[in-house]
Order: C-alpha cells, then sequence, then structure tokens
C-alpha cells in the first residue's frame, strides 16, 4: 500500500464496489442460474454485458497510457504492466474457469449474490478464501532451487 494516496482513495473503491455489485444484481448476472444458462449457450446476455466492459476497458488500456494524463486519486501515470505468461497464470485461468462453472459465479458476483440473499454461496466463498490460503502459502514456500518465490504484484 502506498502513502501518496489521496484520502478518498479508499473510500470510493468502496463506492465502485457497490455500484459494481448494484449492476450486477440489477443485471440478474449474480444469479448462479443465469449464470450457468449462458455457459450452457441458452442465455448470452452475458456475453453483451462482458463484451461491453472489454470494450471500453479495452479502449481506455490503449488511449490513456498514450496521455499526460494522471490517476486522479493516486497521481500515478497510466501505463500498461506486462506480465509473463507462466504456469501460474495458466494454472490459475484454470482453477478459476472450473470454479465459475461448478458453481455459476465468479468471485465478484459471488459477494453480490449474498447481497440478494443467495446464503449457499457462502460455501463458495468460503472454497475461494481456502483457495487463496493455499496458493499464498505455496507461493512462499522456497523452491527446489533455494530461492524464494516472490508473489507476483
Amino acid at each position: 500500500m502506498s502513502d501518496d494516496r489521496h484520502p478518498l482513495f479508499m473510500p470510493l473503491v468502496g463506492v465502485g464496489g457497490l455500484i459494481f455489485g448494484f449492476g450486477l444484481a440489477i443485471s440478474e448476472m449474480a444469479r448462479p442460474e443465469v449464470v450457468l444458462s449462458f455457459l450452457q449457450l441458452s442465455d448470452l446476455g452475458l456475453l453483451f454485458v462482458m463484451g461491453g466492459a472489454a470494450a471500453v476497458t479495452g479502449m481506455l488500456f490503449a488511449i490513456l497510457p498514450r496521455t499526460d494524463r494522471r490517476a486522479p486519486l493516486t497521481g500515478r501515470a497510466y501505463a500498461r504492466r506486462l506480465k509473463t505468461m507462466d504456469n501460474n497464470v495458466v494454472y490459475g485461468g484454470a482453477i478459476f474457469g472450473v470454479g465459475w462453472g461448478l458453481s455459476g459465479i465468479c468471485p465478484g458476483a459471488a459477494y453480490a449474490s449474498l447481497g440478494i440473499g443467495n446464503w449457499p454461496i457462502l460455501w463458495g466463498v468460503a472454497g475461494m478464501f481456502v483457495g487463496a490460503y493455499v496458493q499464498g502459502y505455496v507461493r512462499s514456500r522456497p523452491t527446489d532451487a533455494g530461492g524464494d518465490v516472490t508473489a507476483a504484484d
């Protein structure tokens, strides 16, 4: 965490999360049966939600680093962070996809789903916490070569 953040940074992150959660609830994307219908190709509404988000994000990722603008709450310049494709990315994506397919919900929507009273999803949320703990434990152990494995930022 950086000390140079604006005092409103964390409250605005919380407000953004609430708006995101309400959007998921209103669009019914916080309901696992809607997500499972998408995965079974019988309801493609989620495709439009994800496609719209990807289009806006793609445009901003292409345009903002070319400007001299800075992030309003942190003062940092907009820049691309390039990451290498490694086993952690592949395995993590596979585990995420299997979990999404089995539960019918991704982590962000799981929290929004709790907000609309879907209490059985607590099992999935508990699984996410256990998985995050196990991943952190495995990544923090030294490798066979004797070097420490560091967490990706």
